[in-house]
């Protein structure tokens, strides 16, 4: 299997991507996460009246005084879990140059709206 090979996911139909819950939410606060070097734990407004947590593995790449403010695309009906015993209630889009675990230096860029619009905004 070649590098570009493993680094596509299996194809799925149109009625499971349809599933998934893409949202526009808006960092509130962003600090380290107190378990885990790699993570960082966010607070979102997703316009839903009630505030949410994820935890996402950006520490490398983002400080988390430059977050806040900032606008993400978000998997909004991803089951909440437990990560490092705080709990993640979706999860942040965001590009990457290179697979997770290659030694090569690798890229992270967050998905984030041209222009600012409401969160809670779909995706589509």
């Amino acid at each position: 299997m070649t590098q570009t090979e493993s680094f596509f996911k299996p194809q799925i139909t149109f009625d499971e991507f349809a599933k998934v819950d893409l949202r526009i939410a808006t960092i509130t606060q962003a600090e380290p996460h107190p378990n885990a070097d790699r993570l960082l734990r966010l607070q979102l407004d997703d316009g839903s009246g009630e505030p949410r947590q994820i935890c996402a593995g950006i520490k490398g790449y983002y400080d988390p005084e430059q977050l806040v403010g900032r606008q993400i695309v978000i998997v909004a009906n991803l089951a909440p879990r437990k990560i490092r015993g705080e709990e993640s209630r979706g999860m942040l889009l965001a590009a990457s140059d290179a697979p997770k675990g290659e030694n090569a230096e690798r890229k992270v860029v967050l998905l984030t709206p041209m222009s600012a619009i409401d969160p809670g905004s779909t995706v589509s």
